[in-house]
């Protein structure tokens, strides 16, 4: 966390006058549902303790004045003048600034101070909580009256167009729309969605950064996508009405695809089951059954291993380790794959002894540092 006076007074030095709002947005765990977006499925995410804050205030001209403590680093440029810049990190910003025009949304300059805790490059979606900060900071600050689902649209458009990340819906939702002590079930089809208990009583959430990023994630991403769509296209033959996976069930896929492509079968099946075992960890949180969701999200790391193949060594080490410890009831990789995290239910009193054991043999086995990360699910984007 970090503290509301704290932004404050950086503003005033940085800017030389007082923020008028102070937002906090936060970064995301998802429980369950990966690689289900782009097939019009169901995601599980909630926000967590760790966020993007942002000050700002109005400004007398029409330039925007940016401010990042990461990188100690100034940006300005002029409202007329926006476009996506070399720099990097101010694209999230200025991206949000021309969804804004592009709503014909009544803007003027602004200064914006940006600081945060969300661990960068864990896959916690820094990004999209620094875009959805900033959309509401704007619609704050010069009351545009836009609604909170709104607002996470903006953050993916700004990530599509600025960032060039062509993103799903889920990151930014979850950061804007977060309940605390509750899971999202977001229905990526029509962004329906309702919220699911998170009691975790005697347990906790732990995530541990296997510290690694193999480059194989962005062309795997590309092909199990074209995987699904052809899986589709081969279903659609038969029953004209699919429009995805989601449409899909197991037994179509044994009749239809499994006999033309075996590789396809099975990960366009990982996909159908993945949405399944998301009914059933939501089941088992309305019924305070963790031992359930824990199993549910062992099953769903096979899966993705083995099935959708989309994980590594690395994460399949950490998940095959904490196994063979009762206190822990369920973990899996979180996220693309081919490195990250994995989200792990630890028993709270057992966590500092995993990590304590559980750290050397990671690096005396792979050469690399552990990074264990201890969430706790919070509320969504807030005024502070």
């Amino acid at each position: 966390m970090i503290a509301k006076a704290q932004i404050e007074d950086r503003y005033k030095t940085v800017f030389e006058s007082q923020p008028t709002h102070i937002v906090r947005s936060p970064g995301r765990i998802n429980v369950i549902g990966e690689h289900t977006d782009y097939n019009e499925g169901f995601v599980l995410p909630t926000a967590i303790d760790k966020a993007i804050y942002v000050g700002v205030g109005k400004r007398e001209d029409d330039l925007i004045r940016l401010y990042a403590e990461d990188f100690k680093a100034y940006f300005e440029i002029s409202l007329n003048d926006i476009r996506p810049v070399d720099e990097g990190w101010p694209n999230y910003i200025l991206g949000v600034v021309n969804q804004l025009k592009e709503r014909q949304a009544h803007i003027g300059g602004f200064n914006m101070y940006i600081d945060g805790d969300v661990p960068l490059g864990a896959g916690l979606s820094s990004s999209a909580a620094l875009e959805c900060a900033a959309g509401y900071a704007l619609n704050t600050l010069f009351d545009l009256q836009i609604e909170r689902v709104e607002i996470a649209k903006i953050g993916q458009l700004a990530e599509h167009t600025y960032a060039g990340v062509k993103c799903g819906i889920m990151d930014q939702f979850a950061s804007v729309m977060s309940k605390a002590g509750h899971v999202v079930k977001l229905d990526c089809r029509d962004l329906s969605f309702s919220y699911k208990p998170l009691e975790l009583g005697d347990y906790a959430i732990l995530l541990l950064n296997t510290n690694v990023k193999h480059s194989l994630a962005s062309s795997a991403y590309n092909d199990r996508r074209e995987a699904c769509e052809s899986g589709v296209a081969l279903v659609r033959k038969e029953y004209p009405e699919v429009n995805s996976l989601r449409d899909v069930s197991v037994a179509m896929l044994d009749a239809l695809v499994k006999p033309v492509n075996e590789d396809m079968y099975t990960k366009c099946r990982f996909v159908v089951e993945e949405n399944q075992r998301l009914n059933a960890a939501c089941d088992a949180l309305e019924s305070g059954d963790l031992e359930e969701l824990g199993r549910q999200m062992f099953r769903a790391h096979d899966g993705l291993s083995k099935e959708y193949e989309v994980s590594c060594k690395e994460l399949d080490f950490l998940v095959d380790y904490v196994k063979s410890f009762p206190e822990v009831l369920g973990a899996r990789m979180m996220g693309g794959g081919f490195g990250g995290c994995t989200i792990n239910l630890v028993k709270k009193s057992f966590q500092d002894l995993l990590i304590e054991r559980l750290a050397p043999i990671y690096k005396e086995k792979f050469d690399l540092e552990l990074t264990a990360i201890k969430v706790v699910p919070s509320n969504g984007t807030e005024l502070l």
